[in-house]
């Protein structure tokens, strides 16, 4: 990378320490940005906050806490309707086709860090849509 290059800045949402980590280092690996936070409250702050310039959302589905994954990627969406956003779940996954938003991808935890990248990298590259 060149000095002075931006990277993607991602948000991301995980209660879970270890998964928090293992997050971090693959989008690290994969030439982005963090910005990691435990609840939902804090990313739908983050989320509104007047410096919001975060390219993606990753998420957790089932936080701690009375707002889940499902209520941060819909605040997104209300934000920028083509904000890419990759859930990641160990026991929801069945609840994406009525409760995800739609063009997002679902990951199901255990996953490979690859397969992280991957996912955000498609819909970073899917662009947003003209008109």
């Amino acid at each position: 990378m060149q000095q002075g290059q931006v990277l993607p800045t991602i948000l991301v949402v995980e209660d879970d320490p270890l998964i928090r980590g293992l997050v971090e280092e693959a989008l690290a690996d994969g030439g982005f940005g963090t910005v990691i936070v435990s609840s939902g409250e804090e990313a739908i702050v983050l989320l509104k906050g007047e410096t919001n310039d975060y390219r993606a959302l990753v998420t957790d589905i089932n936080l701690s806490g009375p707002v889940d994954g499902w209520d941060i990627a819909r605040v997104g969406r209300e934000i920028d309707a083509a904000f890419p956003i990759v859930y990641m779940t160990g026991a929801a996954g069945d609840e994406w086709p009525s409760k995800g938003v739609p063009g997002s991808i679902l990951l199901a935890k255990p996953f490979a860090p690859a397969q992280l990248v991957t996912a955000l990298s498609q819909l970073l590259n899917a662009g947003t849509p003209t008109g």
